[in-house]
């Protein structure tokens, strides 16, 4: 088992553990979404992969979708998608890894 990184810059890895399944809301009452199973995912600086990474997500991490921006076409263990989630400021994950429920918008479109 080891990791390789895929055409859209995802790093995988099959270590048979799952993630969180459903959606979470923190404290404050932001609701996170789970990062698909097995996967790190790059974190970029804008809607496609020829942004910069700014981190990689580890393995079960939820994340908080602020706003949805179209972009670079990706395709995920969600489907395949120009849908990028802004999941703090400056930073863009494919919405083809992030377990939101939806093919659509979840969240209002990014300026």
């Amino acid at each position: 088992m080891g990791n390789e990184e895929n055409a859209t810059g995802t790093v995988t890895t099959d270590t048979g553990a799952d993630a969180a399944e459903g959606v979470s809301t923190l404290a404050a009452g932001t609701v996170v979404y789970p990062i698909a199973p097995g996967h790190r995912v790059n974190v970029r600086r804008g809607p496609g992969t020829q942004y910069g990474i700014v981190r990689t997500l580890p393995y079960g991490m939820s994340v908080p979708v602020y706003c949805q921006k179209p972009g670079e076409r990706v395709s995920g263990p969600y489907g395949t998608t120009n849908l990028w989630d802004n999941i703090a400021n400056g930073q863009f994950v494919s919405d083809a890894y992030v377990k939101t429920g939806s093919d659509g918008y979840i969240a209002p479109r990014c300026d």
